[in-house]
């Protein structure tokens, strides 16, 4: 299947085949790329291909409404001869880490996992190294790490308790673990904690058709997000994990199973450390195979470290201004990623570019790269701009997962297990101290009586695991049966990126 993009002397059409063999939207703003990115998902959603996108300025809503034949594209429609779209509206999910604009996103702790979570903290090396063994004693030891209040939690259990795990995982920095509750604190000031809770996003929900066929397009609204740069970007990262460790192998394929927008990529790879890096690139090599297209839209191709600008087969470039030596390298170095055109110099059109022009190059069907052509962007068949609030909340209620994340929910984890331990031992010490037959009746029953809440939650590890089960909904069976450990006796898979694996 193509899918056309543009039109030059001829229509210039993705290959849907090469689709998952990823691809990059840059240009400088005001260029045309949310348009140019509204477009592709358009296409996508046609041949039933979900789709997942950010939406940075709010602009991009209005995709779920058909588009109306204004002045502007009247005019542009003559002016380059391209055809009169076929106005119509797509199936829209909204989502919002903030829950505000659409349905909340939410992960778990142990789900981000240390190696994510350590970079959104910007934690040292060594702090890092310690936060990934405060994931190993939880995952030993069967203590779920769901959200903010378990990390802490977890974090003073070990403090207090570094005796007895340094002779089982080795030195453990008590001013290391104090570096990370302070940043802890001041990430929980900011309002970002309220992304780590449950119910914890199921990715397949992602994965959704209409009556039509038509793949769903998943938008979620990042313009308070965004304020959050690093949430923002590991965010994202995160999602991505989670792709690539719970979708199987599928090879080549006819098409994409779901298509992945990376906006303002530049975020993602600002001050990256190298290991880190690594694994993002793996993972972005690797994921192809599981029938994931990843698409980086970003202002400079010098934003996309070279390895893996390397593996970005389709490129679309919108228009680059040459005012300092740093702009006149990015246009040398867009212009180098491209095949050739005999018929003009690539570093000079790149400079030409009107809006809504793009210098494109898809891969054929053998996966070769075409030559470079100049291209006008087709317009897009939805609404261009944002989707009026009550046209948004109507689309919120009306979908298929309404209901399912609105509510949070806060089940026993590390949180509460570690105050049970700490209960438990209470009671035991005062056994053995004063003897439970010297104990009077009268003595136990106030002691009791003030720990009521402790010892109700004493139980046995089994039924730890029980109550856990029954008290697990279906959309927290996933995280449940991932996070509890060699309790039950099941050894804790981490993938790439640290997130837990299937």
């Amino acid at each position: 299947m193509k899918l056309l993009i543009g039109k030059s002397k001829q229509a210039v059409a993705l290959e849907s085949s090469m689709a998952n063999r990823h691809g990059i939207i840059s240009g400088a703003t005001g260029t045309g790329k949310t348009v140019t990115l509204q477009v592709l998902a358009e296409r996508f959603s046609e041949i039933g291909v979900p789709v997942f996108l950010a939406d940075i300025k709010g602009d991009v809503s209005g995709i779920a409404k058909p588009g109306t034949l204004t002045p502007k594209l009247q005019e542009r429609i003559e002016t380059y001869h391209v055809a009169m779209p076929v106005f119509t509206g797509f199936p829209v999910q909204f989502w919002d880490v903030l829950g505000k604009k659409g349905h909340p996103i939410r992960a778990t702790i142990a789900d981000m996992g240390p190696i994510l979570l350590a970079r959104l903290l910007n934690l040292s090396e060594v702090q890092s190294a310690v936060l990934s063994l405060i994931f190993t004693i939880a995952d030993d030891e069967g203590l779920l790490l769901l959200d903010f209040k378990d990390l802490k939690s977890m974090l003073v259990h070990v403090q207090n308790n570094a005796k007895t795990y340094t002779q089982k995982y080795g030195q453990i920095s008590t001013q290391s673990v104090a570096s990370i509750q302070r940043a802890l604190l001041v990430f929980e000031q900011e309002g970002s904690a309220q992304f780590f809770a449950e119910p914890m996003l199921d990715i397949k929900d992602f994965l959704v058709t209409d009556s039509e066929g038509r793949g769903c397009i998943n938008i979620l609204a990042a313009d308070e997000l965004y304020q959050h740069p690093q949430l923002y970007a590991m965010f994202l990262l995160w999602i991505l994990a989670e792709l690539f460790e719970q979708f199987p192998e599928v090879g080549d394929c006819e098409k994409p199973r779901l298509v992945f927008f990376f906006d303002e990529a530049h975020l993602l790879f600002k001050d990256m450390p190298q290991v880190l890096l690594q694994k993002i690139e793996q993972v972005v090599r690797l994921i192809r195979s599981k029938g994931i297209g990843i698409y980086f839209i970003t202002q400079s191709p010098l934003d996309i470290p070279e390895s893996i600008l390397g593996q970005l087969g389709n490129r679309i470039q919108h228009a680059l201004r040459a005012y300092t030596p740093k702009d006149y390298k990015a246009v040398k170095t867009a212009a180098e990623t491209f095949r050739k055109n005999p018929e003009f110099k690539t570093d000079e059109v790149i400079t030409e570019l009107g809006v809504g022009e793009a210098l494109v190059s898809f891969l054929d069907s053998n996966g070769v790269p075409t030559i470079v052509e100049r291209v006008i962007i087709v317009p897009p068949r939805s609404q261009i701009g944002p989707l009026l609030p009550e046209g948004r909340t109507k689309l919120i209620r009306e979908s298929k997962v309404f209901g399912k994340y609105e509510k949070t929910i806060d089940r026993e984890s590390a949180y509460e297990m570690i105050e049970k331990r700490i209960a438990a031992q209470t009671l035991e010490n005062l056994i053995t101290k004063d003897g439970w037959k010297e104990t009077s009746e009268t003595d136990f029953e106030t002691y009791t009586k003030k720990t009521s809440r402790a010892k109700s939650r004493v139980q046995s590890e089994d039924n730890i695991t029980e109550e856990l089960l029954q008290m697990a909904a279906k959309t927290m069976l996933r995280s449940a049966a991932r996070s509890i450990g060699s309790t039950a006796g099941r050894k804790i898979v981490r993938g790439i990126l640290g997130s837990l694996g299937r």
